[in-house]
């Protein structure tokens, strides 16, 4: 079957270099290229790994001494005897990498104060934040009684997308005063205050010296270990989340990244060139190549480009000079891909066995642009094919070009692989009948060989739009499968389908920027205590107003975190806005609790009770007041693993719920085993309880255990004025519902409790 002449385009190849080399070069203006750079300096590094100079030595305050000294923050104590210990062993300097800007215990206080009067050698942190666009910053500097006798330094970082430090500031400029950074003062180097410098992460950590805290405390090191040198002490545990992602290494404590960064400037002074030199070579040698006639000098030219980018850094980053490749790298290989791809499309645009237009062919038809898109799928054709001699697929075919070509005998078909079949038509067109007529040809069985073969197609078809030729075909394709498996004859793309899978591919990556970017906020649904009639607790949720989308079911941001190990970092946010709250709240009403959801994903989370209490011991809060919230089948997770950390949070004091109590398979050995000091009622059955007899004597039965398990028991769900009077019958403890309270502003809870007058009329 013939289908006329295709018409071989003609491209210009200064067009081709003009749109490739704009968007490499909006690659690189725009960052975009920032992902791909890293891994390959990551990879560069490991061709010229070198050792450190060992005169930083790093005092880390590690796991072991975590649990030596048993409590976190520690006691300022301690910091003093390591500062008294590592001064008398001769050391040069000592950074102490941990905040002391906030007051403690007095006689701790006092004790630090006294050791760095005598030690005179100590330089102590400062976080600094970014403050207006002049190049300031704003810093929370040590307590004045310990600044009077230390030198300050910043020990602030710029990280990216992946918690690695790829730049490090020289220091900061205050309204009063400059502050170094860490590094440039350990390297005793100045630099322009907001000036970055480029780590060079080709030093392997694990060269750094290093002796446990617990050791200096225990007076357990050898101190030529110490004299003349410089010292740093600072957590590498990461249980306190004080860690970076290390390029080449993993995660490793910031003392590591600021040791590294001084290290680096030991060496010499970086110089970051950027991308632009490299990317000015690639044009020039990208622009040769494009207008090289033969094909095979063409490649030689794109290759040996391609080549200098990647081997040439190696050469220069172990001499301190870093070049960013990706955007040139990028030009080359766009240009090159796309003149190769040139060469192959004209002369592969004919399907072999049927001699069919492909849908490659399909793509380069200009007219189609305006056009709608129909594909077609015969959903069976690999499972036909399999059962048909090799040279009968092209009979097989010539009947379903037949069927498809009913109505319009003149139409150009296109052939893809599996049995897919396009073609384009006026978009005024009626498709409903006429693609009902087709879908109704192909009821009649094909014959090949006298065999009859069923075919089984559906058609989905693509309006218009301003996208291109292939997400269209694509966008066709998936309504064709959508409609099969709705059971549909045909059906519309949908471009909402598109939006939403956009969304979803792209919510995880925003979810933990919108957290820093304070989009995601902290609602609290009020507790009313059935005896009392008043409100004595709220449930903390999580609320996300994204700025373009407006607000996100927490159902669908909170689910996809938890499927995806994401939840830590939006549950600490959670956790450490509800414990503040809770606390401001107390100072109303002593006895208010607040309560928080925990995903089962974070009960193997050997950090989160170190975390936890000291977010209790920040905002001044009695750990009795905070309960966790586990559905009812994260709890009864039988696992050692599980309850030995539901154990260890009940001896900080903090409360156990088992929510949606009611959809698991919890038994009374269970509830035995979990620590949990409440039961909190699914709402489907509190719901349900006036109206159906099972529900009210599963929650009535339901308090009765708890009460006798000396548990709580919190119903969920209350809507209805009658509901909450049969719950008071039951003596249920509290309720949580809508006729109690929707779910409010930090603001509006406070005026509530303010208020103290009684939720509701006894």
């Amino acid at each position: 079957m013939s289908w006329g002449k295709l018409e071989k385009p003609k491209h210009s190849p200064l067009k081709l270099l003009l749109w490739a080399a704009v968007a490499a070069f909006l690659a690189g203006i725009l960052n975009l290229s920032s992902i791909p750079e890293d891994m390959l300096r990551t990879s560069r590094n490991k061709l010229h790994m070198q050792k450190a100079s060992g005169d930083i030595v790093l005092v880390a305050i590690d796991d072991a001494s975590l649990r030596e000294i048993g409590r976190w923050p520690w006691p300022r104590r301690n910091h003093a005897t390591m500062i008294d210990r590592i001064s008398a062993a001769g050391a040069d300097r000592i950074f102490l990498d941990v905040m002391v800007s906030t007051k403690s215990d007095p006689a701790d206080d006092n004790i630090l104060a006294q050791s760095l009067k005598r030690s005179k050698i100590v330089t102590l942190p400062t976080q600094t934040r970014e403050g207006p666009n002049d190049g300031s910053a704003r810093d929370l500097p040590p307590l004045p009684m310990f600044a009077e006798h230390a030198e300050l330094a910043s020990i602030a970082l710029k990280y990216n997308y992946q918690n690695a430090v790829w730049d490090i500031p020289y220091g900061m400029r205050t309204a009063t005063r400059t502050i170094p950074s860490f590094p440039a003062k350990m390297a005793r180097v100045a630099g322009t205050p907001g000036e970055l410098f480029t780590p060079d992460y080709s030093i392997d950590p694990a060269s750094i010296p290093v002796i446990s805290a617990r050791m200096i405390l225990a007076g357990k090191f050898d101190p030529a270990a110490l004299r003349g040198k410089t010292v740093v002490i600072g957590a590498t545990s990461e249980i306190l989340n004080d860690t970076y992602f290390v390029p080449g290494t993993g995660k490793l404590g910031g003392p590591y990244v600021q040791a590294i960064g001084a290290e680096t400037l030991k060496k010499g002074i970086p110089m970051h060139f950027g991308w632009g030199l490299t990317f000015i070579l690639a044009l020039a040698a990208t622009y040769f190549g494009a207008h090289v006639g033969r094909a095979r000098f063409q490649s030689a030219i794109f290759l040996s480009t391609v080549a200098v980018l990647l081997v040439a850094p190696v050469f220069l980053e172990a001499n301190l000079i870093f070049v960013d490749v990706v955007p040139g790298l990028l030009l080359v290989s766009t240009v090159a891909s796309v003149l190769a791809s040139r060469r192959w499309r004209e002369g592969g645009l004919v399907n072999a066995h049927s001699g069919l237009p492909n849908l490659n062919a399909l793509l380069t038809n200009r007219q189609g642009r305006s056009r709608a898109l129909i594909a077609a799928r015969i959903l069976n054709y690999a499972e036909i094919i399999a059962t048909l001699p090799s040279d009968d697929e092209g009979k097989l075919v010539e009947q379903i070009v037949a069927r498809l070509s009913v109505g319009s005998p003149g139409r150009q078909l296109f052939q893809g692989d599996d049995g897919i079949f396009a073609w384009f038509e006026d978009s005024h067109l009626p498709f409903a009948n006429h693609l009902d007529a087709l879908y109704a040809l192909f009821r009649n069985p094909a014959r090949v060989g006298g065999l009859p073969l069923d075919l089984t197609i559906s058609f989905g078809v693509e309006i218009g739009s301003n996208r291109s030729l292939a997400n269209r075909l694509a966008s066709a394709l998936v309504a064709a499968e959508e409609a099969a498996h709705d059971g549909l004859k045909w059906k519309y793309h949908d471009p909402e389908t598109l939006q939403n899978a956009s969304w979803k591919l792209s919510m995880l990556s925003q979810l933990d920027e919108a957290v820093d970017k304070g989009e995601i906020w902290v609602a609290y649904q009020p507790k009313l205590d059935l005896k009392t009639r008043e409100v004595i607790g709220a449930e903390a949720l999580a609320r996300w107003t994204h700025p373009d989308k407006g607000p996100i079911a927490a159902t669908e941001f909170v689910t996809a975190a938890e499927q995806h190990d994401r939840i830590g970092k939006l549950t600490d946010f959670v956790l450490d806005q509800s414990i503040k709250a809770a606390a401001e709240l107390n100072k109303k009403r002593s006895d208010f609790g607040i309560a928080v959801n925990l995903s089962a994903k974070l009960l193997s989370d050997q950090g989160l009770t170190l975390r936890l209490a000291a977010m209790l011991a920040r905002h001044g809060l009695k750990s009795e007041r905070l309960t966790l919230e586990l559905t009812e089948t994260a709890a009864l997770t039988d696992t050692g693993a599980a309850i030995e950390m539901l154990a260890s949070l009940k001896e900080i004091g903090v409360g156990i719920s088992i929510d949606d109590y009611g959809t698991g398979l919890s038994t009374l050995d269970y509830l035995k085993k979990i620590p949990a000091s409440e039961i909190k009622i699914d709402q489907s059955f509190i719901k349900g309880m006036l109206d159906n007899r099972s529900d009210r004597l599963m929650v009535q039965s339901t308090i009765g255990l708890a009460h006798s398990l000396g548990r709580k028991v919190v119903a969920e769900g209350v809507e209805r004025r009658e509901t909450l009077d049969a719950l008071i019958e039951m003596e249920c403890d509290m309720a949580q519902g809508f006729i109690i309270g929707r779910p409010m502003s930090l603001e509006s809870l406070l005026k509530r409790v303010s208020n103290g007058r009684k939720s509701f009329a006894a």
